[in-house]
């Protein structure tokens, strides 16, 4: 008879304390096994993962016994019970007209408990506020859940009183946004909020204090991927703006510089470099920075950096 070969799983991070390679989970026999040596490393191994299998989306969703996952994007993080819009029971049937008003009755009122008092109300608004401004920017879900404990972090420290939610809201977003290295600027969470520049700088810097969020500069470097694929630029041409970036770096021209204004700059200059130019009007509409600032950029980086990129004089 064939021997029927245990199924292994790697397991990430995990190495062999004796040489060094990586440690396999044998579901057979529930031990943490070296797939070098042969080390044995734990034995009677638990799996807290289901005792069911399932081979496709449609059949994972019929067999799971459990609700949807907690979330900070919801006032009461999804635990309380919600009743479903649809007219239809839990087998898929229509649910009688007899009993319709009835059911809209529960829903209504359900609605109306699960916000029971004004910090339910306050996070209710805001979170929805969230949502809304991290669609329209086409955010992540783990930014969104960041933003939205941030908040509440903010909510729970009476931060908010005598600030609009609005604009602790968007300063929320833009923390998390940081905090992800996925920067969008002040203008670009201004045009999605409803408040102006200047509420959400002041709201920003309040709660990153009051919160020790300890949030790092952004970098020039930050923006570039994003700018880059806008402008339909190669991966070479990628490359070559973040060799100019790290170069201005060391030569300390991005101190004191916008850093959207030194990556427009850099795009600029690897464009010509690579033979894939863009004009600096185009470059300075994805980078939201004026021409003026893309031109001032780019004489600082040919005036100080060897790039082989001559300017004519008038």
């Amino acid at each position: 008879m064939k021997s029927v070969l245990p199924e292994r799983i790697k397991i990430e991070n995990n190495l062999c304390s004796e040489c060094g390679k990586n440690i396999l989970f044998d579901e057979n026999r529930g031990l943490l096994v070296c797939e070098e040596c042969g080390l044995v490393h734990s034995e009677n191994h638990i799996d807290h993962g289901p005792e069911w299998r399932a081979f496709d989306a449609d059949q994972k969703k019929k067999r799971t016994r459990t609700g949807a996952p907690m979330t900070y994007m919801i006032h009461d993080k999804g635990l309380s019970t919600m009743i479903d819009w649809k007219n239809r029971d839990i087998f898929g049937k229509e649910i009688p007209a007899k009993l319709r008003g009835q059911i809209y009755r529960l829903r209504k009122w359900q609605s109306r408990i699960r916000v029971s008092d004004a910090t339910e109300r306050n996070l209710t608004f805001a979170l929805s506020e969230l949502d809304r401004m991290a669609s329209n920017l086409d955010l992540h879900k783990n930014i969104r859940e960041c933003s939205a404990k941030i908040y509440r972090d903010a909510v729970e420290a009476h931060l908010i009183r005598g600030r609009s939610i609005e604009g602790v809201a968007a300063a929320s977003l833009y923390a998390a946004c940081r905090m992800y290295k996925i920067p969008r600027t002040l203008n670009e969470i201004a045009e999605v909020a409803r408040v102006d520049k200047k509420e959400i700088g002041r709201s920003f810097r309040f709660i990153s204090n009051e919160l020790m969020l300890n949030l790092n500069p952004t970098k020039a470097s930050d923006f570039l991927t994003r700018f880059i694929s806008e402008l339909e630029l190669s991966p070479y041409c990628h490359k070559m703006a973040k060799k100019v970036i790290k170069m201005a770096e060391l030569r300390g021209l991005t101190s004191g510089r916008g850093p959207t204004g030194v990556c427009a700059a850099a795009i600029y200059a690897a464009s010509i470099l690579t033979k894939e130019r863009r004009t600096q009007r185009k470059i300075a509409k994805i980078s939201q920075v004026t021409e003026v600032t893309v031109r001032n950029r780019f004489s600082e980086l040919i005036d100080n950096l060897d790039l082989g990129i001559k300017i004519k004089s008038k």
